[in-house]
This record gives structure tokens, sequence and C-alpha cells, in this order.
């Protein structure tokens, strides 16, 4: 019984000194791409952040969008020249894991309980 109980304590002592790594700030501003599948086929945007802005061009369209940052490793976007009602809305993201080469994310509309992931890769 000793056995399991130190072997239980070290199992979850090693767990729960594992914490992926985020380093958000180095991601505050740059350019990055993302890559998503939508409808089968895997479509790529780029876009370029500043501490106050964003500016990201999909299937040759450009838009632009207001960054407010909640905390390190959060932000609100607004885009600025919504078409429709959905584009009003704002798009919560939040930064889960970063890398050398870009970071993992989970994003929605605010307001809306369902996440999507991405990963955004930094290209300069």
């Amino acid at each position: 019984m000793n056995k399991f109980v130190l072997i239980l304590f070290l199992s979850i002592n090693l767990a729960s000194c594992y914490q992926q790594e985020r380093n958000c700030s180095d991601y505050k501003t740059g350019k990055f791409e993302f890559t998503q599948e939508i409808d089968g086929i895997n479509e790529t945007s780029i876009f370029e952040r500043t501490d106050s802005l964003q500016i990201e061009t999909f299937r040759n369209e450009t838009d632009t969008s207001s960054v407010r940052w909640i905390n390190d490793c959060e932000f609100i976007l607004n885009n600025l020249h919504p078409k429709n009602r959905e584009e009003k809305k704002g798009i919560h993201i939040k930064i889960l894991s970063t890398t050398n080469e870009g970071y993992v994310f989970e994003y929605s509309y605010v307001g809306n309980s369902q996440k999507n992931k991405g990963k955004a890769t930094k290209l300069n």
C-alpha cells in the first residue's frame, strides 16, 4: 500500500510540474500565416499585427481589425469595416502554447462557447 501511495504522489507531482510554454509577448506583433481547412480545402490567410491593429489578407481580400489585449495571451479583434452582422461580432483569441516558430490558439466569437483551434506561424 505504501508503494502505491508513493507512486501516486510522485506521478501527480510530476504531472503538475508540466506546463506548456507560453511566451505570448513574442507574438503580440509581427507577420503571421494561418492555414485552415474550409469545405475540404486548405485556405491560408496572412496577417500582420501591431499593438493595436491587425491587417489580414484572405482570398485576395484585405480586412483591418482593432486589437484589444485582455492580458499577455488573450485579445479581442473587432473588424473596423464590417460588411454584415456577423463581421460586427468581436473575435476572442487565446494563445494556448508557443514555440520558436509560432503559436497554437483557440478562437471564437465573443460570447460563443464553440471554440476552434488553429496554429499561426510567424513569418518575420
